[in-house]
């Protein structure tokens, strides 16, 4: 079990301790249900009354936030953040392979490993691969020749990287993950379709989080790119030669087709359909069902789903969407009387 105290976690997100320098924190959890030994947080106001009743041994807060007597704190500017800055040091996940390499593993002769590198069972890695330092693959992967992952990434069971990928830094991958599949790149002759070849690979920078089950297909003749600090949530489907720029954050369900460039801290929300060719750019939040048809030019919040309703109301609204183009026509001629 990971234990610290106050005084140590307040150093890790710059925090004024409130309370009991010394009290040791084993874990973390919501107001509602934390225990004694664990600290919660308060991000959100109208989860201010459970300070009251909370039997947290702490609590993480914004500053001029008032405590209930004897409850200890740490106060920074964001309590979320610091939240999660604190849950990873009391993180419990096991790791993704147990040290060292699994007997049943199979370890190319031309692949290289770097030190303290953890491979679990039934795992293969290829030629010439190049696996850095404190990387774990768990069980059943399969690392495809010519792949290279750099340090301190974290694979879990059952990934798929086809040749020639490369993966940075301090990435994390989850189970089901595949990266580097062919690129739908089909030419037609004749009514008859013509495979063509994807040539190019698969580029994921440092610190980018991966879904389970997310699929992200290799270039057809250059590369498929996803820069630094990027999330991706589940079941997303990345087409080939997309290019995510820093820090963007897409959630599940998401498709991003052929070509298509994200820019830099977008947002982008479950069930997206972006076209392909098209290029959004830098601070665009996108909600979520939306399908995006042409470039976003301007930062900004995006949206272009149609929240659920009633049946009848939406049989009435589908009915009157069908008759849109009708009015208008009609409008236009109305106006055009008028202004005769």
């Amino acid at each position: 079990m990971q234990q610290q105290t106050l005084q140590q976690l307040a150093s890790v997100i710059d925090a004024d301790v409130v309370g009991d320098e010394q009290q040791l924190i084993t874990g973390v959890a919501t107001l509602a249900s934390a225990q004694s030994g664990q600290i919660a947080f308060l991000a959100n106001e109208k989860y201010r009354a459970q300070l009251e009743s909370t039997k947290a041994s702490a609590v993480i807060v914004a500053p001029n936030v008032e405590l209930p007597a004897g409850l200890s704190a740490l106060v920074t500017k964001n309590p979320y953040a610091g939240f999660a800055k604190i849950a990873q040091q009391l993180d419990t996940t096991p790791r993704a392979a147990s040290e060292g390499i699994d007997p049943s593993a199979q370890i190319a002769a031309t692949a290289q490993l770097g030190t303290q590198v953890a491979v679990g069972p039934l795992t293969i890695i290829s030629d010439h691969a190049e696996i850095g330092d404190n990387v774990q693959i768990g069980a059943g992967c399969y690392i495809g020749p010519g792949v290279k992952i750099q340090a301190n990434t974290k694979i879990w069971q059952q990934v798929v990287i086809y040749h020639d990928c490369q993966i940075g830094a301090n990435c994390l991958v989850h189970s089901g993950v595949v990266i580097g599949a062919d690129g739908f790149g089909w030419a037609n002759e004749a009514g008859k379709w013509v495979k063509i070849p994807q040539l190019g690979r698969v580029i994921i920078h440092d610190r980018v989080d991966i879904g389970a089950n997310t699929t992200i297909d290799r270039g057809a003749l250059d590369d498929t790119i996803i820069s630094s600090g990027c999330i991706i949530d589940n079941q997303c489907q990345i087409a080939h030669n997309v290019f995510i720029d820093e820090d963007t954050a897409i959630a599940g369900c998401t498709v991003l087709a052929g070509s298509c460039r994200i820019g830099k801290r977008c947002l982008i929300g479950g069930a997206t359909a972006i076209n392909g060719h098209i290029e959004i750019c830098d601070d665009v939040q996108i909600s979520g069902f939306s399908m995006v048809i042409k470039a976003i030019t301007e930062p900004g919040v995006y949206a272009s789903g149609i929240p659920a309703a009633p049946h009848r109301e939406w049989r009435r609204n589908g009915a009157r969407f069908r008759q849109l183009d009708d009015l208008f026509q009609r409008v236009k001629k109305i106006e055009k009387k008028l202004t005769d």
